[in-house]
């Protein structure tokens, strides 16, 4: 199973920009980052065998995809529309304020726990819809998703 080690991501790209808007959301792109590099399942159809470098970037009302190989020379690019990703994303900006709030505020733990939950649910959602807008292009596991959302949501605050 030689080839299944090499459909991943090695390289996640994101363009620069404004910093994020808070240093809880800083760290939470970094996380993903961190995570999605060291383990992660991305399989593009009809590809060469990887790994992968992967240019993520929003632009006029998409999400842009661009497949690269090892060398970063172009293989498939393409585009999903945010429309159906968008109440999940301000959903999910909401909450992941609400919990820094709470976090800084000194909070009941079960408030905390609330919002983490909530947080985790529309992580999840977003990662189902990730998957489900990918099929037939891209396969990739539950856990490669939710990090790319959480990339998705960053790139998002930065507009």
């Amino acid at each position: 199973m030689a080839g299944v080690a090499t459909q991943r991501i090695a390289s996640i790209l994101l363009p620069e920009g404004p910093p994020l808007p808070s240093r809880f959301a800083e760290q939470d792109r970094e996380q993903a980052v961190r995570d999605l590099l060291l383990e992660n399942v991305f399989s593009p159809e009809g590809l060469a065998p990887g790994p992968y470098i992967v240019h993520l970037a929003l632009r006029d009302g998409r999400l842009l995809l661009d497949i690269r190989d090892s060398a970063d020379a172009p293989l498939r690019a393409f585009g999903l529309a945010l429309g159906p990703f968008r109440r999940l994303i301000k959903d999910y900006q909401m909450v992941v304020g609400g919990y820094e709030q709470a976090v800084g505020d000194g909070a009941m733990e079960a408030r905390i726990q609330t919002l983490d939950m909530a947080r985790r649910g529309l992580h999840n959602e977003g990662a189902e819809l990730l998957r489900e807008r990918l099929q037939g292009r891209v396969t990739l596991d539950f856990e490669t998703a939710r990090r790319l959302f959480t990339l998705v949501c960053a790139l998002h605050q930065r507009i």
